[in-house]
């Protein structure tokens, strides 16, 4: 091929620059590897003595498999827009590591933290060639462009190949404005549970049974598919997004761990909405810490079960039917082999009386955002239950918390779907703001910062899309993806928060009145680096992972 016909890969820099991050994290991995390993053997002990430089090792990787992801969008769905998003990702990763990780609000950790020398840098990031492009690309002007250009309608794609999928998002995309949108304001504000006939509305277009098997009543698609309603949906309002969580995690218990009677009775009702679960896993003294729970279930002599002791924490509680306790069946065990899993019938609340079975109280935990399933304590005193409400029988003593690993991956893949609904939800209320508010006599999007932060923005909320709908194929393909689903909520969490505090400042003084969306996407971002596995577990889990 000749020098005048040869084609000229756009994407070049970026793919060399992803080169360079690549070698200097291998290089952070040995060291740190090198330090927490022994004899082949990782040492607990001497990971969380190192546990700084650990998570920003996880943050390294994560954004290392971000800036891979959103190379392979670009090139599988190659326009202006594609390319400059994900080389401006990559530019401003590749920058940072010159010097800095960054952990979260509060927290930058220096690259020589992680055991890294000036020469390391120098011969990875640091590169004259590869720093000079990455200064360039993550400019504030190349910021600029792309936050005018979006403003002005560019449309990067959503990178969706499946005809089917794409005609879904169609269809949640006009189901969440003409039914989300108008009444989530006032959800939020009033403080009220999301209305019952937006439910059944969910419940015929399917969104309880995306995941469970035809077999079951459901529509038997992957995970890809809740992704794209998850967002959309969480777009609207991250409490509507959220309603599927749970039917997503006590179908996945139930299929994993389930008798055939259990799946018979559960699955088709969970599918259809007409039983609404609830996960009641999480206790007052025990956040993170689910292998030592205290709340005792109890045989009974006659058959059955008595439930006893304290769950908070517990979204959607008063309406829910269907409670799966994570509970102590061995006193003998006080680690998490003595947790089974139980599948609880309740009554569903009314408004005048949320609790209605005896043997169950509840509190209401009043929150910033997040609203519209609301919170609750609950305490169980002598509640009871029948001898098949354990999961799995006989067989399933013992082994409450083992299924409850199985769900995390779908858990944490969903979260990630949700945060990018909210990012993509600050990204449009910001623009349109920028684009209709007129200051000093032109739109805001007119004044660099506005529009740098519109283009920051933009990036992440892709950046975001792209690493969750990756996590989402390596579920669906069947291989263990705790990694790749905990990258995708560190990394999509992130997104979320930036997007949503970018968009109150665009706002000025009206992103802080409660009548305008900005307010309500900022305390809704907050929730979600926390639940689902807070973000420093998180971390420390993707750390534990890459150097085992």
């Amino acid at each position: 091929m000749s020098l005048a016909t040869r084609t000229v890969d756009p994407l070049e820099p970026a793919r060399r620059a992803v080169d360079a991050i690549e070698r200097l994290y291998e290089i952070a991995h040995e060291r740190l590897r090198g330090r927490v390993v022994k004899s082949g053997v990782l040492d607990n002990a001497a990971l969380d003595r190192d546990q700084l430089a650990a998570h920003a090792l996880a943050y390294v990787a994560t954004d290392l498999a971000a800036c891979v992801q959103l190379l392979a969008w670009a090139t599988a769905h190659p326009t202006p827009e594609s390319s400059a998003i994900a080389q401006t990702y990559v530019a401003e990763v590749a920058r940072g590591l010159r010097s800095v990780v960054w952990l979260g609000a509060t927290e930058t950790y220096g690259i020589a933290e992680m055991y890294l020398t000036p020469a390391d840098v120098e011969a990875t990031v640091g590169a004259s060639a590869i720093a000079r492009w990455a200064d360039k690309q993550s400019s504030g002007d190349e910021y600029v462009a792309l936050g005018r250009a979006h403003a002005a309608g560019a449309q990067a794609p959503v990178g969706l190949d499946d005809e089917t999928l794409s005609m879904m998002r169609t269809e949640f995309r006009k189901f969440v404005s003409d039914r989300v949108i108008p009444i989530a304001q006032g959800i939020h504000r009033k403080d009220v549970l999301i209305p019952m006939d937006l439910i059944a509305a969910m419940s015929e277009m399917g969104v309880f049974g995306i995941t469970i098997p035809e077999a079951y009543g459901g529509q038997g698609l992957g995970k890809i598919a809740m992704c794209v309603i998850t967002e959309e949906l969480s777009r609207g309002y991250i409490g509507v997004g959220s309603l599927g969580t749970r039917a997503e995690i006590a179908a996945e218990l139930i299929l994993h761990g389930g008798t055939a009677a259990q799946k018979a009775r559960w699955l088709p009702a969970i599918a259809s909405g007409a039983v609404l679960p609830t996960a009641v896993f999480t206790e007052p003294d025990h956040g993170s810490d689910l292998a030592h729970l205290k709340t005792r279930a109890t045989r009974l002599e006659g058959g059955g079960w008595r439930l006893d002791g304290n769950k908070t924490w517990i979204t959607h509680a008063s309406r829910a039917t269907l409670m799966t306790v994570l509970a102590r069946t061995d006193a003998s065990k006080p680690d998490h082999n003595g947790l089974s899993m139980l599948l609880a019938e309740k009554k569903c609340g009314t408004e005048k009386d949320e609790f209605l079975d005896a043997g169950l109280s509840g509190t209401e935990i009043k929150v910033l955002g997040y609203r519209g399933m609301k919170e609750y304590e609950l305490s169980f005193d002598g509640f009871r239950l029948p001898e098949e409400a354990l999961l799995g029988g006989d067989a399933g003593l013992g082994k409450g918390f083992r299924y409850l690993m199985t769900t995390f991956e779908s858990a944490r893949v969903q979260t990630a779907a949700r945060a990018t609904g909210v990012a993509q939800a600050a990204l449009d209320e910001a623009t349109k703001y920028a684009c209709q508010r007129i200051q000093f006599g032109k739109a805001l999007v007119e004044m660099p910062r506005v529009a740098r932060k519109l283009g920051r923005m933009l990036v992440l909320t892709h950046a975001a899309r792209q690493m969750t709908f990756y996590s989402a194929r390596m579920k669906d393909s069947g291989k263990r993806c705790d990694l790749e689903a905990g990258m995708a909520k560190l990394l999509a969490t992130r997104a979320a928060w930036e997007c949503a505090d970018a968009g109150v400042q665009i706002h000025g003084g009206n992103g802080y009145a409660e009548e305008y969306t900005a307010s309500r996407l900022l305390v809704d971002a907050r929730v979600l680096s926390i639940f689902e596995g807070a973000n420093e577990i998180q971390a420390h889990v993707i750390a534990r992972r890459l150097v085992e």
